[in-house]
């Protein structure tokens, strides 16, 4: 336990909190785990159990991990630094940078062939792709259509046995396939958050990492993020598991060394290529919470982080995302219901558990969590390295969020 003074927590709370989260480990479903909250001045820090599930070193405050899907909220400010320097605008098109997305063909039916298609009412603008409604994405209310057939047969999104192709490589497979949808009608996940890191980097002509790094890891102090861990730090990186659904045994997805994230990637993913530690996206969820402001150096302008912060969803697009989520917690364990979306990142547009509305973040497959709350002044970060093929980390996760909203005392 580290911290000094209540800063708004209660010690009763946080005692409860531990020992949530120290029971998911001893339950032996989660080898360990690290999290991090914050509010005002205060930072608590529990590190409980093991790098491997056979035991191995400590968790430990710097551990790094695969961030997953909590990469999205993080790798979009890229993309608004971009707006705040007028280099990108909200409404032009996306074509002077990705020509492959011209002239787009749109499905007539999201469960019909490739070839029944009409042309696409207008072009695809930046905001289509900030906000995930470009017109293609992971559906998995339509695993098995012949679309989600062809996205998974060109290897467009990352967790399949090949890495991702390199960018050029990307966009080309990309620009064969009929959208599912037209261009800023519904919202749909991963594949938009995966095109904002191309689009970044043909804007700026650096690679996306190279440009995240210099105006958002660097200047956060965000020492230990990045799209692959180097040798020198491996030792700090656990294995990331995927259980068995039906018998729960521990499978390795990913191991330290050699795995996945021992070299760079061909695709540097900003839908869910980071590693990070806690301190790192404490570091960068508490600039969103300062409007910006890093210490007294700005990162991104108010309005920016506003933009992504709040719900950019039409209610019509709301319904349907309300609705994916809730039909779907057979797969998503109960994680996705918060109502709205605004620049890569969730926004809780009503009051369905513990948390209050206006709560940001996102959650990750690799079994990771980060969100704030403006109301409240709270950061949340808890990371695992179990994946959501069991629902073990995302019940810690609900647990977390219980926990860590009862803790606060004033």
């Amino acid at each position: 336990m580290m911290g000094t003074g209540n800063g708004g927590f209660s010690a009763t709370g946080l005692r409860r909190l531990r020992e949530v989260l120290a029971g998911h480990v001893e339950s032996g479903r989660i080898p360990g785990l690290v999290a991090l909250i914050s509010r005002g001045g205060e930072t608590h820090v529990e590190a409980i159990g093991t790098m491997r599930h056979e035991g191995g070193p400590p968790m430990r405050r710097d551990t790094i991990f695969r961030m997953a899907s909590t990469s999205k909220p993080v790798s979009i400010a890229a993309a608004m630094v971009l707006l705040d320097e007028c280099r990108l605008r909200l409404d032009d098109p996306v074509e002077p940078w990705l020509p492959e997305l011209a002239d787009r063909r749109v499905l007539k039916r999201i469960d019909g062939p490739l070839d029944d298609t009409v042309p696409a009412r207008r072009p695809i603008t930046v905001r289509d792709v900030l906000t995930s409604t470009f017109g293609l994405g992971m559906d998995m209310t339509v695993l098995g259509t012949p679309i989600m057939g062809a996205i998974f047969e060109q290897g467009l999104t990352p967790n399949l046995p090949e890495p991702m192709p390199e960018p050029d490589e990307w966009m080309r497979r990309l620009g064969t396939l009929p959208l599912m949808h037209q261009p800023g009608e519904r919202w749909q996940y991963q594949i938009s958050s995966d095109l904002v890191g191309v689009l970044v980097a043909r804007v700026t002509g650096q690679s996306f990492e190279t440009f995240l790094r210099e105006r958002i890891f660097d200047p956060l102090g965000m020492k230990d993020t990045g799209f692959h861990v180097p040798a020198d730090k491996v030792d700090r990186l656990p294995t990331l598991y995927a259980p068995d659904p039906q018998t729960g045994e521990f499978h390795v997805w990913d191991e330290a060394e050699g795995g996945r994230w021992s070299q760079p990637p061909a695709f540097q993913g900003g839908g869910g290529g980071l590693v990070s530690t806690a301190d790192d996206y404490h570091a960068y969820f508490r600039m969103l919470l300062n409007g910006g402001m890093h210490g007294s150096e700005r990162i991104l302008s108010r309005p920016a982080v506003e933009l992504m912060t709040t719900n950019r969803l039409t209610p019509e697009q709301q319904v349907a995302r309300t609705a994916m989520a809730r039909d779907n917690v057979h797969i998503s364990f109960g994680q996705g219901q918060h109502g709205g979306w605004g620049f890569g990142m969730a926004v809780r547009t009503y009051r369905g558990d513990y948390a209050y509305e206006g709560q940001f973040g996102w959650d990750g497959g690799s079994g990771t969590s980060t969100y704030a709350d403006p109301d409240k002044q709270l950061t949340g970060i808890l990371l695992t390295q179990v994946g959501a093929s069991v629902p073990s980390s995302t019940w810690a996760f609900h647990d977390f969020w219980t926990t860590v909203y009862q803790a606060i005392d004033d």
